[in-house]
């Protein structure tokens, strides 16, 4: 699933100039092509249809997992969830199989979402604070320091995995940049996260604005067939390495099921309980 880095990326390439060497934003959207109406969740397809047309885009943001798309009368909001992806292209292109939502431009461009698993979802509303209400702190916000951190874990008593994927807790992190975090901050995935030491959060809250900060350096992590262009798979530390050597100490990096979620650690370096000093 594209995460905070990836998400990111996409609203970076829509809002410069992209594959087809124009920006989304300041463009008027004239039509709506559902190829899978049950893309939209709000409002109803019909509607979509009729409320998208005329609407130039204003800006492009990104909240989460989210992206944020201002409209002059409306936001569209666009989750990519497992398998989406967002690209700009001709009217008159070739379309893919799984291009599902397409979003005309009145210069003759279409806002593609490509989606082969059909788990992301589109969402035309007046006020955005109605979707994303429930949302965390970002992670990377100036205002997110480490004493927010330490009062937020305290008010939970959950394994650090689950809850660093919970995005009521923090928005915008996944399952990949989750280990990369706890691995950076040398924390095993199961410990509770009420139980942290403040020299224990302050790591965590480091390593979790690093790990984001470097899968945007790399424009994010492309596997399988989600998302296009990144390369931060190429700088994993645990994620997807299973069976090879921890870059800090060299023993095999371990997998494990954590909520039914792949998880990678390294046993040395991320102990279940803290060694004494």
């Amino acid at each position: 699933m594209p995460e905070l880095p990836e998400v990111e990326t996409i609203a970076e390439s829509l809002r410069r100039a992209g594959e087809v060497g124009l920006p989304l934003v300041g463009e008027t959207l004239v039509r709506a092509t559902l190829r899978w109406p049950r893309h939209i969740a709000q409002p109803s397809a019909l509607e979509f249809e009729e409320q998208v047309r005329g609407q130039r885009v204003r800006a492009i943001g990104r909240r989460g997992k989210f992206l944020v798309l201002d409209l002059d009368r409306h936001t569209l909001l666009i989750h990519l969830r497992m398998s989406g992806d967002l690209r700009m292209a001709a009217s008159d292109a070739p379309l893919e199989k799984h291009d599902l939502t397409l979003l005309h431009t009145a210069s003759g461009h279409d806002l593609r979402f490509n989606d082969p698993r059909r788990f992301g979802r589109v969402w035309l509303v007046e006020d955005a604070h109605t979707v994303l209400a429930d949302l965390g702190p970002e992670p990377l916000d100036p205002a997110f320091d480490a004493a927010v951190l330490g009062a937020r874990l305290a008010r939970h008593r959950r394994r650090l995995k689950p809850l660093l994927l919970d995005q009521t807790f923090l928005a915008g992190i996944g399952n990949i940049y989750a280990d990369e975090a706890l691995h950076r901050a040398r924390l095993h995935p199961l410990r509770a996260s009420h139980r942290l030491s403040p020299d224990e959060t302050w790591r965590l809250w480091r390593a979790v604005r690093a790990a984001l900060r470097s899968g945007l350096r790399h424009h994010g992590a492309s596997i399988d067939w989600v998302y296009r262009g990144g390369g931060f798979q190429n700088h994993f530390r645990v994620y997807a390495r299973t069976g090879e050597p921890c870059p800090v100490c060299g023993t095999p990096i371990r997998r494990i099921l954590v909520g039914q979620r792949s998880t990678h650690f390294c046993p040395s370096c991320q102990p279940l309980r803290p060694r004494r000093r």
